[in-house]
């Protein structure tokens, strides 16, 4: 029932918004600050180098340690087309830093930072074009996510260019940039944002060197199952390794690297990372979360799943919203069909709605515990939630079989 003026309309101070992010930013780091210093820990801040499998130098001085571990991330990558470093053309490094709102945007990239970052310059208002190369966004992902997402971000408004590749990128004049695809589709922007990808930023830390092996191809660090590179002394967490670029990930990966590093003074034995079942969320808008395995994988891996599918409307845009369909939620759970090993399990939830990361979260416990989809059916689902829906979802969809996705 709300409605405002004839003629008034929300506006956006961007000025406004980059600096409460900046502050945030800092809020942030300062907190990160004093959980070390809180914890002993020494922080020098510096570019670092090893250069012995014993020994780090910062700023000229050198440190010794008996393990030393290399935590240094990744960072965002541009395809190498013509113009991919002109003025105005970003990755999501920079995206967050820009000068002013971009009024036309073109994001190239269909992983979850590209569909992350469309929706949310398309919330403030700009004009998105999202391009990539496969049918739908989202590669690797479950396929009933990808399809329900890419109907959902059209519905939006966001305009998708689906298998197209881009070509080339030149300035247009006015400080605009003229972004052209090898499908013919060309686009004259504000800015031109590459989600590509990201590398591990292992180049220049004198880590080959010191013997440790990297991936020549993406320039991974290589480790064994329990983080250590080919260098005993050595290990290696989080995003520069390429495992799951994950924040929470690489804790549980640091955790488990601390163990095995020093827990046999505490009586506990060398400890693996452990990356089953683990939770996600993609914020994009609406945002999707997954658990466990897609349909596919699950199939192969238990030979036959039984699949149980529902999409509605959540509540409140039953009323006359406008936006029923581009808020559509989606929900798939994912069980071993009767006669397999492990019949009943469920080893696999994904969606797309509103609190997706909220409902997650909770589901992934449930999962890491073993839960059967006789224990969803068996809890009284709270309403009116979107989420009771999966404890109501009693008509299976379909059954795949290994056979089926052969």
């Amino acid at each position: 029932g709300w409605s405002l003026p004839e003629g008034v309309w929300p506006s956006l101070d961007w000025d406004k918004l980059i600096a409460a992010k900046d502050a945030e930013v800092s809020r942030l780091n300062g907190i990160y600050k004093k959980l070390l210093a809180g914890a002993g820990v020494e922080h020098i801040e510096g570019y670092a180098r090893v250069v012995d499998p014993h020994t780090v130098e910062v700023n000229g001085k050198r440190h010794t340690a008996k393990y030393i571990c290399v935590a240094v991330g990744g960072r965002a990558t541009r395809l190498p087309i013509p113009g991919c470093d002109l003025d105005g053309v970003v990755t999501s490094d920079e995206a967050l830093a820009l000068p002013k709102k971009p009024e036309k945007l073109v994001v190239i990239g269909g992983g979850y930072i590209a569909v992350e970052f469309a929706g949310y310059f398309h919330g403030y208002g700009s004009e998105v074009h999202l391009i990539f190369r496969q049918d739908k966004p989202l590669r690797g992902f479950d396929e009933d996510i990808r399809e329900h997402l890419l109907e959902t971000l059209k519905a939006k408004g966001i305009h998708v260019h689906s298998g197209e590749s881009p070509l080339s990128i030149e300035e247009a004049g006015d400080g605009k940039l003229t972004f052209r695809t090898d499908k013919g589709t060309e686009i004259v922007a504000d800015n031109v944002m590459f989600a590509t990808g990201r590398k591990p930023s292992s180049q220049d830390l004198g880590l080959e060197e010191a013997g440790v092996e990297l991936d020549p191809k993406s320039g991974k660090i290589l480790v064994d199952e329990y983080s250590r590179t080919n260098v005993e002394s050595i290990f290696a967490i989080g995003d520069v390794t390429d495992r799951i670029q994950l924040t929470p990930v690489a804790l549980m990966e640091g955790m488990a690297m601390a163990q095995t590093m020093f827990g046999e003074a505490k009586g506990q034995g060398a400890k693996k990372p452990d990356y089953d079942t683990v939770p996600s969320a993609i914020f994009s808008q609406p945002p999707c979360g997954t658990c466990g395995l897609t349909e596919a994988d699950a199939a192969k891996k238990y030979g036959s799943v039984d699949v149980y599918v529902t999409k509605f409307k959540p509540m409140k845009h039953t009323m006359p919203t406008g936006r029923g369909d581009e808020e559509k939620m989606m929900m798939k759970l994912i069980a071993v069909s009767e006669g397999f090993d492990h019949a009943g399990k469920v080893v696999g939830c994904h969606m797309v709605g509103a609190d997706a990361g909220e409902m997650m979260q909770g589901i992934g416990i449930a999962m890491k515990a073993g839960a059967t989809k006789a224990d969803f059916d068996a809890t009284i689902g709270i309403h009116p939630t979107a989420a009771e829906e999966w404890c109501t979802m009693r008509t299976k969809t379909r059954t795949t079989t290994a056979a089926d996705v052969a």
